[in-house]
């Protein structure tokens, strides 16, 4: 044991020579705290010295460099996105659900692929309702530790006076209502996994009671001062930017290189929408099942939109509005069965809101429309159809130069101008006719001057 200690990082640089270093000295930790061999103070030195080279080690991965040189393999190079995903599924990579080929997610896949054997803390990151939970339940389920509990804490939802209680547990009396010992969380996934969600929603004390659990791997309940030794893998998530809100000092720096030892991050729904389209059969299915009813069918306008909407909530999103339309719609879904407003709506013309000779329709029109929101979304329709013009305008109907141009997929691209009924092929033909006016006039304008 104490040759791990006395091992220096590679002198090459290595990458993987962090994390390996790194699980040593998690594995030397956890050996330590179960040892009956040494006394209590060589323990106490020990893990002190280990503590101390975690942290050098972390600050020489700041930018998780062994888990990114552990992606790029001589594989990856040579693979399609469609085979990295073949792959990853025929390595058994245990995945519930769906997932495309999108490259950030595969990359995404693969990390938590590698780091799942390891007990290394993973910290996730993304918008909200992108799959983080469903991210750290793979992590679970492709390690090690698949078999033992996984316990899910909502880090936002525990108010503060209740949240050491809530993680740690507590002893009878420790305060009023406390009528009986009571098991915390981190006791309740002992040999398991405990997912923190919205760990930057963790308050000040709470981190520094975290951080001690990282370095001790050991809590105390409320009201107790026996310590009590727990052996967890923790995944943490969170939809902010914890490297900003440390700098602000509202986040532990100490505790956000400890958590993200390896760092996930999962792009958002309309990065990926290769996935869409498999995302509504699954949850479609899904929804069929849970209501005991056949799958709804959808209408092609329907499908359209659910194609080309933006979904701000991600994937929670999608989900949601396929449970509805199943639960609403009969044999066949349409627009009229999504959220209200989530609607698409027909263009708005400024004849609908009177000018100013009509101030008294003006009123009657404005209730018209459905909602405030049901305006903005088609005044936004409108400027996007119009940007779409004047882009294919300029480059002659050319779909892929103006997706470069513009710095978007292609095959969002051509979603989008399917859905303002716009075709390329009309914009080439009326480049090419304006060209051929053009060289009309010049070859006139030289017989002219001869």
């Amino acid at each position: 044991m104490m040759k791990i200690l006395d091992q220096q990082p590679d002198e090459s640089g290595s990458a993987l020579s962090y994390a390996g270093l790194i699980e040593k000295i998690e594995i030397l930790r956890s050996t330590l705290r179960w040892s009956s061999r040494l006394e209590r103070a060589d323990i106490e030195k020990l893990l002190k010295q280990a503590s101390s080279l975690r942290d050098e080690v972390m600050q020489m991965s700041h930018k998780e460099r062994f888990v990114q040189a552990a992606v790029v393999e001589p594989l990856r190079g040579d693979q399609s996105r469609g085979a990295r995903r073949q792959a990853l599924l025929a390595r058994s990579f245990i995945f519930e659900g769906t997932f495309g080929d999108n490259p950030k997610l595969l990359e995404a896949l693969e990390i938590a692929e590698k780091a799942a054997p390891t007990d290394l803390p993973v910290l996730i990151d993304g918008e909200s309702g992108t799959g983080k939970e469903l991210m750290a339940k793979v992590i679970h389920a492709n390690g090690s530790r698949s078999d033992k509990p996984f316990i899910s804490v909502n880090c936002g939802a525990i108010p503060e006076n209740l949240l050491e209680s809530e993680l740690f547990g507590h002893r009878k009396g420790a305060f009023t209502g406390a009528t009986n010992d009571r098991k915390g969380k981190f006791e309740s996934a002992h040999t398991g996994t405990i997912f923190l969600d919205e760990i930057g929603e963790l308050p000040l004390t709470g981190q520094v009671k975290l951080l001690r659990v990282l370095e001790a791997h050991e809590i105390q309940r409320v009201g107790s001062d026996e310590p009590i030794g727990v052996d967890t893998r923790i995944v943490a998530a969170t939809n902010r930017n914890l490297r900003k809100l440390s700098e602000q000092g509202t986040f532990r720096e100490d505790l956000f290189y400890r958590l993200s030892v390896i760092h996930v991050t999962l792009p958002p729904l309309r990065e990926r929408r290769d996935e869409i389209p498999l995302l509504i059969q699954y949850f479609g299915d899904e929804a069929a099942g849970a209501l005991k009813r056949r799958p709804v069918r959808i209408t092609p306008k329907l499908r359209d939109f659910l194609l080309t909407y933006a979904y701000p909530g991600n994937i929670r999103e999608l989900r949601n509005v396929m449970y509805r339309i199943s639960c609403l719609a009969g044999d066949i879904a349409d627009v009229d069965h999504l959220p209200t407003d989530m609607r698409p709506t027909p263009p708005v013309s400024a004849s609908m809101f009177g000018g100013a000779n009509e101030a008294a329709n003006g009123a009657a029109n404005v209730r018209n429309l459905l909602s405030l929101s049901d305006a903005k979304r088609a005044a936004s329709d409108e400027a996007e159809k119009a940007f779409l013009q004047r882009g294919l305008q300029e480059v002659g109907g050319t779909v892929a130069e103006l997706a470069r141009r513009v710095d978007m997929n292609r095959s969002h691209l051509q979603m989008l101008l399917k859905k303002h009924g716009l075709h390329s092929k009309d914009f080439r033909r009326a480049h090419a006719q304006a060209n051929a006016r053009k060289d009309d006039e010049e070859a006139n304008d030289e017989a002219d001057i001869g």
